[in-house]
């Protein structure tokens, strides 16, 4: 049996940064072009642009929250989809090299998913997705039989809703922990549809907007935001929400923390992975894997969530900076992060 079991991407990235990738705020134009935030990172048409020495990375949902578990110490598997091609060779090592049991089955049609991603000397990013192969997963090409695990944490991207809804069902059924960090991609299809699959939650992380916007509240109102939750989502809700911090609901109590202070911002890509499958991991170390988890394990959950997304901004690409369980055991940085409780009234 597997402590752990993740579903989702795994990538091949490249960062590329240049000192000439603009951030331009212009809201009055670029909205009336199609740049709906008002905003654009921008270089110079037709130019040639110098940029600092490339960095190759390895990314995707199921890789960064699997080599989260795996630095903490558990037994970990992951599922993801690749191109029979040489990013999926390296794809493939890179989890092995970790410790991670891979379950990657191959397409010979499409590539390994692929992102470039540019970063302006601010730390702002855009990002370039191929998603090729990541998102055409089956769930013949999942060994269902020979696979269980005490908790599964899924990050869909854009793979079919009915896939993801029957592995984890057949996963719940086999007594699995359910935790999921739902997609733009799925949470466009709005709550009636994900309605089944978020009743099989035990866990569900969103950022602040995308809960307001999932549960059709004002994203000021969070004890509303999470009182709606309650008839979505049997388990615990996680809201993020930037630098103000976390807020966690268990149905009962809302907890809620600030952030810790990055020494420098490299880049903020895997920062919601990481935060993510931090928190399940804190609550997996105290064994509580039940909306009933003690005060004690959300607050060490909360900690360590918020330390291991702190790291990995700090760090060029999504997994460098991921933290090993000695490592926030051990420096004292991580100790002092203040958690509010009050009723979810």
């Amino acid at each position: 049996m597997f402590d752990v079991l993740t579903i989702g991407t795994a990538t091949r990235d490249v960062f590329i940064e240049s000192d000439l990738f603009r951030i331009v705020h212009d809201p009055k134009h670029l909205e009336k072009l199609g740049f709906s935030t008002g905003e654009a990172q921008c270089f110079a048409l037709g130019g040639k642009i110098e940029v600092k020495r490339p960095t190759l990375a390895f990314g995707g949902g199921a890789a960064n929250a699997a080599i989260t578990f795996r630095r903490e110490g558990f037994r970990v598997a992951a599922v993801a989809k690749v191109g029979d091609d040489e990013n999926g060779v390296t794809v493939l090592g890179n989890l092995k090299a970790h410790g991670v049991t891979a379950f990657v089955p191959k397409d010979k049609r499409e590539g390994t998913a692929y992102s470039v991603i540019l970063l302006s000397p601010s730390g702002e990013r855009t990002i370039l997705n191929y998603r090729g192969a990541s998102e055409d997963l089956k769930i013949k090409e999942v060994p269902l039989a020979s696979i269980k695990a005490k908790a599964v944490y899924i990050v869909p991207g854009r793979i079919e809703l009915k896939v993801i809804y029957n592995l984890a069902l057949a996963l719940k059924k086999k007594g699995s922990f359910i935790a999921m960090n739902p997609s733009s991609h799925y949470l466009d299809m709005g709550a009636k549809k994900l309605a089944p699959l978020l009743k099989l939650m035990d866990v569900i992380t969103l950022n602040r907007e995308e809960a307001a916007m999932l549960v059709n509240e004002k994203f000021e109102h969070e004890t509303k935001i999470f009182k709606k939750f309650e008839t979505l989502v049997p388990g615990i809700a996680v809201m993020t929400d930037g630098a103000n911090g976390v807020l966690v609901s268990n149905g009962k109590k809302i907890y809620s923390a600030g952030v810790y202070k990055e020494k420098k911002i490299i880049n903020r890509t895997g920062a919601g992975d990481a935060f993510g499958s931090g928190f399940v991991a804190g609550l997996l170390k105290h064994g509580d894997l039940s909306r009933g988890a003690s005060a004690e394990a959300i607050m060490y959950a909360m900690r360590l969530a918020s330390a291991n997304a702190t790291s990995v901004v700090e760090h060029m690409g999504a997994q460098a900076g991921i933290l090993k369980g000695a490592d926030f055991a051990k420096d004292a940085r991580w100790k002092g992060l203040t958690i509010r409780v009050k009723n979810l009234a």
